[in-house]
């Protein structure tokens, strides 16, 4: 799983539409439109605040680390 869809998914997993994820981090609706469809990737300063927004880590969201905080090989 890539990490728009990561995003997509924990945003609904959290009950936010994109434009209160938006607000929570401080960026443009458009901004996570585009993070969720892979077009474009944010910035890692917004990745460490939908990281927190989430209760995840970063490695989560970039697919480094499974949940559980395990290491992909």
């Amino acid at each position: 799983m890539g990490l728009g869809a990561r995003i997509r998914e924990l945003r609904i997993a959290n009950a936010l539409t994109q434009a209160q994820l938006a607000e929570k981090i401080g960026v443009d609706p458009s901004a996570v439109s585009l993070w969720e469809n892979d077009v474009n990737e944010p910035k890692a300063s917004y990745v460490a605040r939908l990281a927190v927004t989430f209760s995840v880590t970063s490695d989560y969201l970039l697919g480094i680390e499974d949940e559980a905080g395990g290491r992909y090989e």
